[in-house]
């Protein structure tokens, strides 16, 4: 089995979320896709270290407040597993730059799910806005088809 570990993050500001259209890269499993800002652990980083690597990379853009707000786990065809680190940015610092992976364009929080989004993005999506608690989302996909999804939550009682 291979094992992915990835950082996915939604900048929030004014109502809306910094989203990157994937229309830059070769051979990109996104590409026409909608996503927020991340990508892959390098060897040795923390969650937030990747994350806000990751941000800074793609956006130019500096952490100041964040929020770990999930994990997701992706199962793929041929035996792949994808652990991804989901989080919410609510304050930063720097001025936007050009993403050589895609577009990126600030999304009123009410339009983002007309986007061309996967559909499992459009599950946590919504987790993000029904919930403050922590949460774990389990996705398998079958190709391009979402064929389960399952959702727990962290009880602070």
């Amino acid at each position: 089995m291979k094992i992915e570990l990835t950082t996915l993050c939604y900048i929030e500001k004014d109502n809306k979320y910094l989203m990157l259209y994937r229309n830059k890269k070769e051979n990109d499993l996104n590409e026409g896709k909608w996503i927020g800002v991340g990508g892959r652990f390098e060897t040795g980083e923390t969650p937030e270290e990747c994350m806000k690597r990751e941000i800074l990379e793609e956006t130019g853009l500096s952490v100041l407040k964040y929020r770990y707000r999930g994990l997701i786990t992706f199962v793929s065809e041929g035996n792949i597993v994808e652990y991804m680190h989901l989080y919410t940015v609510s304050e930063f610092a720097g001025e936007l730059t050009e993403c050589n992976e895609g577009t990126l364009k600030w999304i009123p929080k009410e339009e983002i799910l007309s986007l061309n989004l996967w559909e499992g993005d459009k599950i946590f999506l919504e987790l993000l806005n029904k919930t403050d608690n922590y949460f774990s989302l389990k996705l398998r996909y079958k190709g391009d088809k979402l064929i389960e999804a399952y959702e727990s939550y962290r009880s602070d009682n």
